[in-house]
């Protein structure tokens, strides 16, 4: 199943962009996912071409109108068409931040179409109206939505099936586990007068898994406290409800 990306932007000309390279544009090339950028003025209804308007109420900038949102959705939908229904995503800081297991909800799905905003956002009514999901990449404020929309279909392409070469490759990652990934090396095994760790030359597998394990823990811990508590919050409801279920099975 080829997975699917419709971007509406006011800006095609940036799609596909760095996703035309590397493993994204090999695997569109194998016809692994596909790319429609759809020009949101395409939808105005004026000869001008308008899709944004002042503020209600007053303010600084322009917002995006839900009218002209509307249609450009409603065409991506229908361009789409699939069994499923596909995720409408819109690129804004209001959202909730993008995570690792989002993504790969995303991933194994039929495709996503992305919206990019621009100006000072988009009008509110649209989410409510075409069931858009708002989603952020960081506490950051992007001078439009396409840079955020990049890194949201790069982080889903690569996950697709036969994409990266080795299978691995796509869980032992950070975040995939709730934690920050382990620290790499490789050789020369001295430079500058810094070693690999001895315990990564020893080839024995054990103690380098438990190796791993202790790093990533200590850098999540030390580097991302707010992933530590969820961490630690998960493993003691796991483990209470492991417990919880033994009590059932003794009784």
């Amino acid at each position: 199943m080829t997975f699917r990306a419709a971007v509406i932007t006011l800006y095609p000309d940036m799609f596909p962009g760095p996703l035309g390279v590397s493993l994204a544009g090999r695997a569109r090339e194998e016809g692994k996912w596909s790319l429609e950028a759809i020009q949101l003025r395409d939808f105005a209804a004026d000869k001008h071409r308008t899709v944004d308007d002042t503020p209600a109420g007053g303010g600084a900038g322009m917002v995006l109108r839900a009218d002209v949102l509307a249609r450009a959705i409603d065409h991506a939908r229908a361009v789409m068409g699939d069994s499923k229904p596909i995720p409408v995503l819109a690129m804004t800081p209001r959202g909730r931040p993008l995570t690792q297991a989002r993504v790969r909800e995303l991933a194994q799905g039929p495709g996503v179409i992305v919206v990019c905003g621009r100006f000072e956002g988009f009008d509110e009514r649209i989410f409510a109206a075409r069931e858009v999901e708002e989603v952020s990449i960081g506490d950051i404020v992007l001078s439009g939505g396409e840079p955020a929309a990049l890194m949201l279909l790069d982080a889903c392409i690569r996950l697709l099936p036969g994409v990266m070469g080795a299978p691995s490759s796509g869980t032992e990652e950070s975040f995939e586990n709730g934690l920050l990934e382990y620290p790499h090396y490789t050789r020369p095994a001295e430079w500058e007068g810094r070693t690999i760790p001895e315990v990564l030359r020893s080839g024995d597998h054990a103690k380098i898994a438990a190796w791993r394990k202790l790093q990533s823990e200590v850098d999540t811990r030390l580097r991302r406290p707010d992933l530590w508590e969820r961490h630690e919050g998960a493993r003691v409801q796991s483990a209470s409800g492991a417990r919880r279920e033994k009590r059932d099975v003794d009784q």
